[in-house]
C-alpha cells in the first residue's frame, strides 16, 4: 500500500447543496496531510466520510487501504475523528457518554480502555458530572 489515503470521484450532496463534486486526490503513506479552505468548502464532510461518520452519495475512498463503506468497522478501530464542537450529550454523565459512544461503534469501553485512557484520565475524575455542566462547554 503506497497511499494512506485514495479519494476517487467522491460526492455528498446535502439537498441541493453539493458539499463534494466528483473530489479525487491521494495521500502518501507517511505524510502529514491536511485541508485548508473557506467555510462550506467540504472539509468537515470529507473528514466524516473519511472517518465513517457519512457514507458517500457517490465514488469511492479508502483509508490505509480500507473501503470506508465496506470496512467501516475496521477504519473505525484505527483512525479517530475529533469534531469541531462539542459532541457529548449535555444531559448525560461523562461515564453515560462513554458507554454510549462505545455501544454505537460496537465496543466496550472495558476492552478498549487502553485506547482512551490518555484522553478520559482528564475526564476520570468527574465519572457522574454532566457533560453539560463540564468546564469549557
Amino acid at each position: 500500500m503506497s497511499n494512506a489515503v485514495e479519494i476517487r470521484g467522491l460526492s455528498k450532496s446535502y439537498g441541493k447543496v453539493k458539499a463534494l463534486d466528483a473530489v479525487s486526490f491521494d495521500v502518501p503513506r507517511g505524510s502529514l496531510f491536511g485541508l485548508i479552505g473557506p467555510d462550506g468548502a467540504g472539509k468537515s464532510t470529507l473528514y466524516q466520510i473519511l472517518t465513517t461518520m457519512l457514507v458517500p452519495d457517490g465514488g469511492t475512498a479508502t483509508v490505509a487501504g480500507l473501503d470506508v463503506v465496506a470496512d467501516y468497522r475496521k477504519i473505525r478501530s484505527i483512525v479517530g475523528y475529533m469534531p469541531e464542537r462539542f459532541s457529548l450529550y449535555p444531559d448525560l454523565t461523562v461515564n453515560e457518554n462513554l458507554h454510549f459512544f462505545a455501544s454505537l461503534f460496537g465496543v466496550s469501553v472495558k476492552d478498549n480502555y487502553d485506547l482512551i485512557a490518555p484522553f478520559f484520565d482528564q475526564l476520570a475524575k468527574f465519572p457522574d458530572r454532566r457533560a453539560g455542566a463540564l468546564s469549557g462547554v
